[in-house]
């Protein structure tokens, strides 16, 4: 019986007779010869059945088989240097036998152009074409990456909570379930139980699903997404710098080495990726502000103008992102933001209490944000002092005031938006498809 392989290696056995179990991604009729595109998701490799070398029914059935039918082939594997579609490409099987399991329906999904509503209505069959096959690939590369080289670099993955009793951050963005009768919310993030991990590890980070209500209809913004969450003890905002900017350089250097084929077939310059090697760039708020100030000094577009507008004092919007990223080649950090559009654990600036020791990590050709963090607040007494100020309740939070009064240290810790970063690393104009089931504003299905 011939071997069964995935079509991922098919180049490993050339001259061999190999066995395949897929599905139908396309089919052209030459009569005497059907040449049939089959993918079994490890790749995609073109199929020859030709009437001489198969039986009368296998070829009758290679003759009328449907786009998404799933079989089974077995014949000889070829290079051919023509065969341009497919991954890998230049290969195809000389088939011998051609077994239907199952004659797939009309697909909804053809060739042709789709809407985009369309396509997200049926994201469930989209998963199934190159471009999606590819991004998604590469995306389970940036988790795999991203968990390595923490792993390598001795940080502990501790998980943290879904249900939590208060907000991370922003309480108006929080979604509320009925935790048995009292109220709960679902996590936006897990960074307050991080530092709680880090006190006992030392190098800790956490990843997993993350929710936020926010009513935005931006092409950044879901309300389900991935967060990747490293903390660390003993650590300044300099230090944590250093350290993002080894992290995401060896992320992003690790999907280019791997996926050629891939960003080959999302038609990514991947000239831009290639650039993304330490130093990045750093430039303060302030220096953020004068630049943003500038640009919209010397615009003469009264539109663009309105949108760079900005207040000392104000969150850098979409807008801003944007035209800071496009000064720069490579991901760039913006730290030292005003405090008061920042959580309300972060550590100030020394002698200037308006500005704290956070960091954005802003992501080139328009991406904008994809990681924030911050050096935090360790003393006790700081930190009630924070919470007084802004009126929060601190029941909720009593266990997480608590760690300052048990030998608390200076520590640093950030969180890196994995769909976001995916989004930048594919060059997709939205993030929807940087996740397999994306939940917006307007889309909860499939």
């Amino acid at each position: 019986m011939a071997q069964i392989i995935s079509l991922g290696d098919i180049a490993k056995y050339v001259g061999q007779e190999v066995t395949v179990r897929g599905w139908v991604y396309d089919r052209t009729d030459k009569g005497k010869l059907q040449f049939i595109m089959v993918r079994d998701g490890s790749g995609l490799t073109q199929a020859v059945a030709f009437k001489g070398n198969l039986s009368a029914s296998d070829f009758e059935t290679a003759s009328r088989v449907t786009q998404e039918s799933s079989v089974v082939i077995s014949g000889t594997v070829k290079a051919n240097e023509r065969v341009k579609k497919g991954f890998p490409g230049g290969y195809e099987i000389d088939l011998k036998t051609f077994h239907l399991l199952q004659q797939a329906e009309d697909y909804p999904i053809t060739p042709k152009e789709h809407g985009v509503e369309f396509l997200m209505d049926n994201r469930h069959l989209w998963l199934r074409s190159m471009r999606q096959w590819a991004l998604l690939r590469i995306r389970a590369t940036i988790v795999r990456e991203m968990r390595n080289w923490l792993d390598d670099h001795d940080y502990l993955l501790v998980d943290t909570p879904i249900i939590t009793p208060s907000a991370g951050e922003d309480t108006t963005s929080l979604f509320e379930i009925d935790y048995f009768g009292e109220p709960a919310f679902l996590a936006q993030t897990g960074q307050l139980y991080n530092e709680a991990n880090m006190m006992a590890f030392g190098k800790v980070y956490c990843f997993g699903p993350t929710f936020r209500a926010e009513k935005s209809k931006t092409r950044r913004h879901l309300m389900e997404f991935w967060m990747l969450e490293p903390e660390m003890a003993f650590t300044s905002l300099e230090e944590m710098m250093d350290m993002e900017e080894q992290f995401v350089s060896h992320v992003v250097q690790r999907a280019l080495e791997k996926h050629r084929k891939e960003f080959e077939i999302l038609e990514r310059d991947t000239a831009k990726l290639e650039k993304v090697l330490p130093p990045f760039p750093r430039i303060s708020y302030d220096e953020a502000v004068e630049r943003l100030h500038k640009l919209a000094a010397e615009t003469s577009d009264p539109e663009q103008k309105e949108l760079l507008k900005i207040e000392w004092g104000s969150d850098f919007g979409s807008p801003h992102e944007t035209a800071l990223t496009q000064m720069f080649d490579k991901p760039i950090f913006v730290y030292h933001y005003p405090t008061a559009v920042k959580a309300f654990y972060m550590q100030p600036v020394e002698g200037r209490p308006e500005v704290c020791r956070s960091v954005d990590l802003l992501a080139p050709e328009g991406y904008g944000e994809i990681i924030g963090g911050s050096e935090r607040i360790y003393d006790a007494a700081l930190i009630e002092q924070r919470v007084s100020q802004l009126g929060i309740q601190r029941q909720a939070y009593e266990w997480y005031l608590q760690l300052r009064k048990f030998g608390s240290v200076p520590h640093a810790g950030f969180g890196i938006g994995l769909e976001r970063t995916v989004a930048w690393v594919c060059g997709l104009d939205h993030i929807r498809e940087a996740i397999p089931y994306a939940r917006m504003l307007n889309r909860k299905y499939p």
